[in-house]
C-alpha cells in the first residue's frame, strides 16, 4: 500500500479498470499510513472546516431511508420553514468568528423555488455582503436557474450528495434517481458552482458499493467528498442498522483518499463513534471536517476541534481566503 500511495504521489490514478479490491483486504495500518503520505504530499498540512445550519427543517416529501427529517419517518424531529434572515446572519457572524472556514444553508424537501427562492438568494446576498466567509448550499434538485442565482448571490459552492453507488441507490431512495442526482451536479457545474458531493457508509452497502462511489466521484472531478458514517435514527426504516466499528470506518476514509488524492476528504456525521474527536480519521488521509452541530445530530464543538487539530499540527487557517 505505501508503494502505491508513493506511486499516486508521482503521479498515477486509479480507475474502473484497476483492481480495488485489495483496499478491502490490505493491512489496515500499511493502508492508512500511505494515505496519509498521499494527503501530506499532495493536499500539504491544511485542515478545512465548514459548518452548516438547517435553514428548514423537516416534513421531505422524499423517502431516504437514513433521514429524519423524511415525512415518511417517525422521528418527531423540529419542522419549520425558511428561517429570517437575520438569525441566520447571527449564526453565520458567530461561525465565521469562531474561525470556520465555509458557511452552508441547508434546507429539507426536495428543491427550492419560488418565493422560498427568493429569500433564499437574498439571505446568501446579505451573507455575501457583511462576512468574509465561503458560502455552500444544499438545497436539493434545484433548476439550473436556481443554480445561476444562487452563483449571483456569492454562493461558491453547492452540495449535492450522491449517497451510495448507483447500484445501491434504488434501496437507499425511490422518489428520486442516482440520475437526478448526477444532472444535478452537471447543471451546478455549467452555473459556475464548485461540487461538494459524497455519501453515507453504513446503509447496508458492500465494500464493492463504497469503491464504486468512490470512483464515481473521482469521474466527476469532485473537489470536496464529505463521508457520513450512518447513526441509526429511530423512526427511519434504517433504525436498526448496526453500527460500524472504528477499523471499517478508518479503513474506507483512507480507500477514499488513494481513489481522490487531491480532494478534500471531509468527515462530516460520525465521529461520534470516536472517543477522542476522530484523530485516527485524520491520521488516515482526511483533510477536512463538518464542525459544530449537524442536521438532527450534536456534532463536535468549532473550538474543540480547532484546538485538536492545532495540536495534531494541521493548519487551521483559511488555505483561500475570501478577497
Amino acid at each position: 500500500m505505501k508503494t502505491l500511495a508513493k506511486e499516486i504521489v508521482d503521479g498515477r490514478r486509479l480507475t474502473r479498470s484497476d483492481d480495488l479490491s485489495m483496499f478491502e483486504h490490505a493491512d489496515l495500518t500499511a493502508l492508512a499510513q500511505g494515505a496519509d503520505l498521499i494527503r501530506k504530499s499532495l493536499c500539504q498540512n491544511r485542515i478545512h472546516l465548514c459548518t452548516i445550519i438547517n435553514g428548514r427543517s423537516g416534513r421531505c416529501g422524499e423517502d431516504c431511508k437514513f433521514c429524519a427529517q423524511s415525512a415518511s419517518s417517525r422521528t418527531g424531529c423540529e419542522t419549520y420553514e425558511m428561517l429570517d434572515e437575520e438569525t441566520i446572519l447571527k449564526d453565520c457572524k458567530e461561525k465565521e468568528s469562531a474561525g470556520v472556514h465555509s458557511y452552508s444553508i441547508v434546507t429539507a424537501g426536495r428543491t427550492v423555488a419560488g418565493k422560498d427562492l427568493d429569500k433564499l438568494t437574498d439571505i446568501f446576498e446579505r451573507l455575501h455582503k457583511e462576512c468574509n466567509i465561503h458560502l455552500c448550499s444544499s438545497n436539493g434538485l434545484l433548476s439550473y436557474e436556481a443554480f445561476v442565482r444562487l452563483k449571483a448571490a456569492g454562493v461558491e459552492t453547492y452540495h449535492e450528495n450522491i449517497e451510495t453507488s448507483r447500484r445501491n441507490f434504488p434501496n437507499i431512495c425511490t422518489t428520486h434517481t442516482y440520475d437526478d442526482k448526477i444532472a444535478k451536479i452537471r447543471l451546478a457545474k455549467k452555473a459556475g458552482l464548485k461540487v461538494c458531493s459524497g455519501g453515507i457508509i453504513g446503509m447496508g452497502e458492500t465494500w464493492e458499493d463504497r469503491m464504486d462511489m468512490a470512483v464515481s466521484l473521482s469521474e466527476l472531478n469532485i473537489f470536496s467528498i464529505p463521508l457520513n458514517v450512518l447513526r441509526p435514527i429511530p423512526g427511519t426504516p434504517f433504525g436498526h442498522l448496526p453500527q460500524l466499528t472504528e477499523d471499517e470506518i478508518i479503513r474506507t476514509v483512507a480507500m477514499f483518499r488513494y481513489i481522490n488524492p487531491t480532494a478534500y476528504i471531509r468527515i462530516a456525521a460520525g465521529r461520534a463513534y470516536f472517543e477522542d474527536g476522530g484523530k485516527r480519521l485524520f491520521q488516515s488521509g482526511a483533510n477536512a471536517a463538518i464542525t459544530g452541530d449537524m442536521l438532527t445530530t450534536v456534532g463536535n464543538k468549532i473550538q474543540e476541534d480547532i484546538q485538536m487539530f492545532t495540536e495534531m499540527g494541521f493548519d487551521v487557517h483559511d488555505a483561500n481566503p475570501r478577497t
